[in-house]
């Protein structure tokens, strides 16, 4: 029987370790550089998009003050044929807009959940409000968020820590 409850308790101390936290804790867990490797957006009909692309390119930053910044873009964006960002097409804005978004501001992190505070960024409906992302997942150099999608439903973005 003592075999038996030493076998159990080693197994469960084993999970433990191994098992990830649902979410960052801190800010301290949470501060670095990250990368995105996916983002997900699924509709209440169940229709799914990657509003960057299957291979987005993005960065998150977090520092130990309380600042963020993020910034977000499709890979396949189209290079203006002015080669001048001031006098892009109607077609080369509109592909620029909709796939990217850059925003910066302040942040918390309390029971799983940041609370980001935009400051201001690329879309300016979003300057002055708080957006609450839950974290899902939380490993050491990973992350995965849920948030409320801007078409409709909820995203879902995980990110990977810069070293």
């Amino acid at each position: 029987m003592k075999c038996r409850t030493t076998v159990a308790m080693a197994a469960a101390s084993c999970l433990w370790t191994v098992v990830p936290s649902a979410g960052a804790q801190t800010v301290k867990d949470l501060v670095g550089t990250w990368y995105l490797v996916s983002d997900t957006n699924t509709a209440s009909d169940g229709h799914t998009v990657q509003p960057f692309g299957l291979t987005p390119q993005g960065i998150a930053i977090f520092d130990s003050n309380g600042h963020f910044a993020i910034v977000n873009a499709r890979s396949d964006l189209p290079q203006f044929a002015s080669n001048n960002r001031m006098h892009g097409t109607a077609d080369e804005n509109k592909a620029i807009v909709q796939g990217s978004l850059a925003f910066f501001g302040t942040y918390s992190v309390s029971d799983g959940v940041i609370t980001q505070h935009i400051e201001g960024g690329t879309w300016p409906s979003q300057n002055g409000t708080d957006q609450k992302r839950t974290i899902i997942f939380f490993a050491g150099d990973e992350q995965t968020w849920t948030t409320a999608a801007t078409l409709g439903g909820k995203s879902v973005l995980h990110w990977k820590r810069l070293k």
